[in-house]
């Protein structure tokens, strides 16, 4: 019986994306981990492995297609022996399924990883010696994480054990024992008012400038990214602003003296490296400001995960330095630049720029001094970091003298980090930097 292959979801978020190019053809013999093909999502360009074996049958979706939809057929897998010519094309006009439909509905090749509770796999015992279907390739991820494939129910078609199942197993596992639990009722939260308006209609704009010369850019899927999760975040996210200056002479004589040493290793710090360690560093001094806004809760994280902007042609990404505060500033230095050179050529995975509590935008090196950055949901914060200025200042024994100083603006969800608790994070920072020996303690 001939399998569909679906659009996978590529990212939590996505919702769609582009087929960038096919990695095989109509009768190829594919095997479980193979690449298919090259998908564009909404932030860089991923390889769709193949979860089972089988003969490409037919290739549904062309070269180049964009708006393929997540769980649109793309291609058809044969069984063994199945003959080509009796694989018809899935109706596109076919009404789709309601959720409990969908629910009880058996799941296609192709359906996309956990993201979701929903999707995750389901952990319960098989009959004593039934035999166990699964791909090789969760066989294989399954021995490594010491899983019982007997007590995974498999998600593949006809009920087989494949990758997705393997990997989510151990956390729906967690996950059936904490609801077990008894827990306080959740109040739902009120509804939100009409969303507001997003701006001046099309036909408007066009007809605004329509006598004078001008170029219609169509927006990719980064763009539309950007332009919807913003407008959320202004809209919906109510944002505070804490403003400080850092005097930087210490911390530049210190980088000087540090890459001096370091230079041998090929390693060379930048300013911008003392600020994620010194975030880092903060978010541990502030425990409670650690925190993202979850909708009816907020969640405060345990490890300092900054998330750096890094612009790109056509938008940015925010890679995401995991557990900062227990790494050395060579090896931040070395991810961040590891991240941004993967980031310009959009060849980072989800979890690399997904997730996070805090985040930094830096424009110092472009010459910007101060600025107000927007919160990148779900954070609770994001420091904006402007250039270091050389300017009078008032020294310590209350004469006048030079220094280097930089600004730094922290803008705050103050549904998740109040007033005072924003300020002892930026005061933590500023200690930090004006003091970077302790950054190596």
């Amino acid at each position: 019986m001939a399998i569909e292959i679906l659009m996978p979801a590529l990212s939590p978020t996505m919702e769609e994306g582009t087929l960038a190019k096919w990695l095989v053809k109509e009768g190829d013999a594919v095997k479980s981990g193979q690449i298919l093909a090259e998908i564009e999502t909404d932030k860089a360009t991923m390889e769709f492995e193949a979860v089972d074996e089988g003969v490409i049958g037919k290739l549904l979706v062309a070269e180049g297609t964009a708006g393929v939809k997540v769980n649109t057929p793309i291609a058809m897998l044969l069984d063994d022996g199945e003959d080509a010519s009796a694989v018809a094309a899935p109706p596109t006009d076919a009404p789709k399924m309601d959720a409990a439909a969908k629910e009880d509905a058996p799941k296609g090749y192709g359906q996309p990883a956990p993201a979701a509770a929903e999707s995750r796999a389901e952990v319960r015992p098989a009959a004593a010696g039934a035999r166990v279907f699964a791909s090789p390739l969760a066989r294989r991820i399954a021995k490594e994480k010491g899983l019982d494939l007997a007590g995974v129910k498999g998600s593949g078609p006809h009920g087989r054990i494949v990758r997705a199942d393997v990997e989510g197993a151990g956390v729906a596992a967690r996950e059936s024992r904490a609801e077990a639990r008894p827990t306080e009722p959740v109040v739902a939260p009120p509804k939100p008012a009409a969303a507001m308006p997003t701006g001046m209609a099309t036909e408007t704009v066009l007809k605004m400038y329509a006598d004078r010369p001008h170029e219609d850019v169509a927006l990719d899927g980064m763009r539309r990214t950007i332009a919807a999760r913003l407008t959320e975040a202004k809209q919906t996210i109510p944002h505070f602003y804490l403003r400080r200056e850092v005097r930087l002479d210490a911390l530049i004589a210190f980088r000087e003296q540090l890459n001096k040493g370091l230079e041998a290793r090929g390693v060379k710090l930048s300013i911008n490296d003392f600020i994620i360690k010194a975030c880092a560093m903060a978010l541990q001094a502030v425990p409670d400001a650690n925190a993202v806004w979850a909708g009816d809760r907020i969640l405060r994280l345990k490890p300092s995960d900054v998330a750096v902007a890094v612009a790109i042609e056509g938008g940015l990404f925010t890679p995401v330095l995991r557990d900062a505060e227990k790494k050395s500033l060579s090896t931040l230095s070395a991810e961040m630049k590891d991240l941004a050179a993967r980031a310009k050529t959009r060849k980072l995975a989800p979890q690399e720029y997904q997730g996070g509590s805090f985040a930094i935008s830096n424009l110092g090196m472009m010459g910007i001094e101060n600025f107000d950055a927007v919160i990148n949901p779900p954070h609770g914060a994001i420091l904006a970091v402007g250039a270091g200025i050389r300017k009078p200042v008032v020294l310590a024994d209350g004469t006048l003298g030079i220094a280097t100083v930089m600004s730094m603006t922290l803008s705050v969800d103050h549904r998740v980090i109040d007033g005072a608790l924003g300020a002892e994070v930026l005061k933590a920072v500023v200690e930090a930097l004006e003091n970077p020996m302790a950054m190596l303690a």
